[in-house]
Parts: structure tokens; C-alpha cells; sequence
């Protein structure tokens, strides 16, 4: 979090409610005419927009106006657990044959094609 972005938290900004990982979310407490109220969220640590649950997303992108409860939404049976972004790091998904992997390299499961 910058100074900026938590002096205009601080000066404009109203809580609107909190998610399960800690991040809190805020509106514009000022009403402009013909203009939506300004939302953003305050990370709790690292501040990575994979960590904002579905549901908070919507509202912070207007697809809805209704905001989520204190405990969240009702998980469904097929729904998986948050992980984290990994891009970047030594954890990152590579597949077969990708440079980086490390050990064997296995082999391509095709032939290139070669003009005859």
C-alpha cells in the first residue's frame, strides 16, 4: 500500500466490508450526479489481485451492487480452494519439454514435419 492510496483510503474512502483473508473493501463516501461511487479493496500483505474471492470481484467491478456477507458466499461442492499466483516463480506450472524444466528432457510427442 502506498501513502497516497491509504490518505485517500483515510480522507474518502468507507469499509464496506472485509473477506476471509483480511483484505478490506471501500467505497467513496462523496455522491456525484450521474457517476458511480469509486470501490477498491486494501490488501492484508501482499498485494496480488488473485487473492480477491469472485464474489468481491464482482462488486468491485459493478457486475453487482449487492455485497457479499461476513463469512462469504455458500461454496459449492466442485468449487476449489485459492492458490496463490505462481508466475515467475521456481513453483510455476512448465510443461514437457519446457526449457526450464529441470532433469530429462522427454521427447516431443510428434514428429516436425520435413518438406519432401
Amino acid at each position: 500500500m502506498t501513502l497516497g492510496t491509504w490518505l485517500f483510503t483515510k480522507m474518502r474512502g468507507e469499509r464496506v466490508g472485509t473477506d476471509a483473508e483480511g483484505n478490506h473493501y471501500y467505497k467513496d463516501r462523496r455522491v456525484i450526479a450521474g457517476r458511480r461511487r469509486k470501490r477498491w479493496v486494501m490488501y492484508k500483505g501482499v498485494v496480488e489481485a488473485s487473492r480477491v474471492p469472485p464474489e468481491w470481484d464482482s462488486w468491485l467491478h459493478f457486475t453487482t451492487d449487492v455485497v457479499p456477507p461476513a463469512g462469504g458466499l455458500p461454496r459449492k461442492t466442485w468449487q476449489k480452494d485459492h492458490e496463490p499466483n505462481l508466475t515467475g516463480t521456481d513453483h510455476a506450472y512448465r510443461p514437457p519439454g519446457h526449457t526450464l524444466v529441470i532433469g530429462d528432457k522427454p521427447k516431443p510427442p510428434y514428429e516436425a514435419w520435413r518438406p519432401g
